[in-house]
């Protein structure tokens, strides 16, 4: 039975790295003394090693070990043989490249659709829809292909921003974005504020955290969900 947790963020402005899901986590992982992260979503400024220590230091609050993927040699055995697995935040584009380079996209799913734990935040939850196409990256490395772990039946938009009325900014807002998608695609797109996160326990899917999350369907005005809220129906 599959069970996820899929954040809009890593971090809430104010708090420190995971603080706010901490309770949940603890909880989510419950039987997995080691979690297994994977950094490939990071294109610079921190190392595979250091973006490992930051998420064990978090992990450490709530006694948990973290391995970087990175540090096995085998990265196949590494998801089929982990308690838990995390896969964090960055550049989607990248992240995606670096699943399909190391031939480990179908084996995560595979492995997280038969009950692993899982949790992604940012570009980690971006990968846990149909197709990444909906992400708010820079393309700044060409994957094999848009279609990710489909772990949910629609598209997800993390760190969705409601358009600001009374910018002066005359640029896209995501709105404008997923109604682009919309143009060419008919998937569900779901827009989660940061604080936000989905709760998927098997074929059940519960948006959760104090926020209402943004639902965008082709051809249809967009409509709020509040928090608690079943979303199994979509696709």
């Amino acid at each position: 039975m599959k069970n996820i947790l899929i954040a809009s963020t890593s971090t809430l402005h104010g708090g420190d790295y995971l603080e706010y899901l901490l309770a949940e986590l603890k909880v989510h992982f419950e039987h997995c003394k080691t979690i297994l992260f994977i950094p490939f979503a990071q294109p610079g400024g921190i190392s595979h090693d250091e973006y490992t220590k930051k998420v064990a230091l978090a992990f450490a609050k709530i006694n948990k070990e973290v391995k970087g993927i990175h540090e096995f040699e085998d990265f196949s055995d590494a998801i089929k043989n982990a308690e838990g697995i995390f896969t964090g935040g960055g550049n989607t584009f990248l992240l995606v490249s670096q699943l399909y380079k190391n031939n480990i996209m179908t084996l995560l799913a595979e492995t997280v659709k038969y009950g692993t734990p899982y949790l992604g935040t940012s570009a980690g939850s971006n990968i846990c829809g149909l197709t990444m196409q909906t992400t708010n990256d820079m393309p700044i490395i060409y994957p094999p292909s848009f279609q990710t772990l489909g772990l949910i039946p629609f598209n997800l938009n993390p760190h969705y921003l409601d358009p600001d009325l009374q910018s002066k900014h005359m640029g896209e807002t995501r709105d404008t974005r997923i109604g682009e998608f919309h143009s060419f695609n008919t998937l569900p797109v779901l827009g989660l504020r940061e604080g936000s996160w989905l709760d998927v326990k098997g074929d059940k899917i519960t948006l959760k955290g104090s926020l209402t999350a943004r639902l965008f369907r082709q051809n249809q005005t967009p409509t709020e969900i509040e928090t608690g809220s079943d979303l199994s129906y979509l696709k």
